[in-house]
């Protein structure tokens, strides 16, 4: 019997006095939910629904959120955290939005009764769902999410992919194990520039966040005016996003293929990206709504 508990450590400041509160259950008599927890980097919203993505689909209706932060890492802490993109609704407390959002985790793990609570003071989905009974596994793309981060923390295993484009590399890796449920994060950058294209197609920039500009080594010399993306790169560029997604959805319905049939599925983006819009293109300081919208789905496989 393999049993666990949540909520044991009372969040340390003005509730220092409060009780420490213990659910206690059997997974032996309780199926939890395997949950995969899929971040398509920098994939904005429209890319998303401009793509075809049959196997996506078949979790539900994907809907429009919008990301914490408008690069990786911060996105990625708020996920840690057992945040998801936000829904920007009117006339509620910010409170009452995360609180709400905390007890989803009931659903998508199939357990009963887990709220806010149970996540403090550390506030860590990864060690929530230890305590819980399950292995959590993390697989990212990005170096700025390397294992020295702190949003490595929790996880029992944690590894930066050699190449940023081998979601096939991660599917070859996951196991489901019947007598233990298992949360798998994964960060592709399939859909971060350069969106899988090779040098020859790309146009050069300088830096790999933010407002990237077209710079060659002729220009640099010369002293001239650095160029930005025309517009037919710009172009070009979004619709090799869109390409990314729907490769990615295939390698999707590949792992759909190999989960059990417990298992959540929870698809989204850290943030998006800007082609051109009002002169950007990328995303990191930047406000602009498109690097805000990203797409969201969950549901059982």
């Amino acid at each position: 019997m393999v049993l666990a508990a949540i909520g044991n450590y009372p969040f340390r400041s003005a509730m220092e006095t409060a009780e420490s509160v213990t659910i206690t259950f059997s997974l032996d008599s309780i199926m939890a939910n395997n949950i995969v927890f899929i971040i398509m980097d920098s994939c904005r919203y429209d890319t998303f629904t401009m793509a075809d993505t049959p196997n996506i689909d078949r979790l539900g209706a994907v809907e429009k959120r919008y990301s914490y932060a408008s690069w990786t890492a911060p996105s990625h802490y708020a996920f840690t955290m057992g945040m998801m993109p936000h829904t920007s609704p009117v006339g509620v407390f910010a409170s009452t939005v995360y609180k709400e959002e905390f007890v989803l985790w009931t659903d998508r793990t199939g357990l009963p009764d887990i709220s806010f609570k149970d996540f403090l003071p550390e506030i860590s989905l990864p060690l929530v769902l230890r305590k819980l009974g399950y292995r959590t596994v993390a697989r990212v793309s990005l170096p700025v999410l390397n294992k020295f981060t702190l949003i490595s923390r929790d996880f029992d295993d944690y590894k930066l992919m050699e190449n940023h484009n081998d979601f096939s590399g991660m599917i070859d890796e996951m196991e489901f194990n019947p007598d233990q449920p298992h949360y798998y994060f994964l960060n592709l950058g399939e859909t971060h520039y350069p969106y899988m294209l090779n040098d020859d197609q790309l146009p050069h920039i300088s830096g790999v966040h933010g407002v990237f500009k077209s710079l060659d080594n002729r220009d640099r010399q010369q002293g001239s005016r650095e160029k930005f993306f025309d517009p037919e790169q710009m172009q070009m560029l979004h619709r090799q996003q869109v390409k990314c997604v729907e490769y990615l959805d295939g390698q999707i319905g590949r792992l759909m293929d190999k989960a059990p049939g417990n298992t959540w599925f929870i698809v989204t983006s850290d943030h998006g990206e800007l082609f051109g819009e009002d002169g950007y293109f990328g995303h990191g300081p930047v406000m602009h709504e498109k690097c805000f919208e990203v797409p969201f789905v969950e549901g059982l496989k």
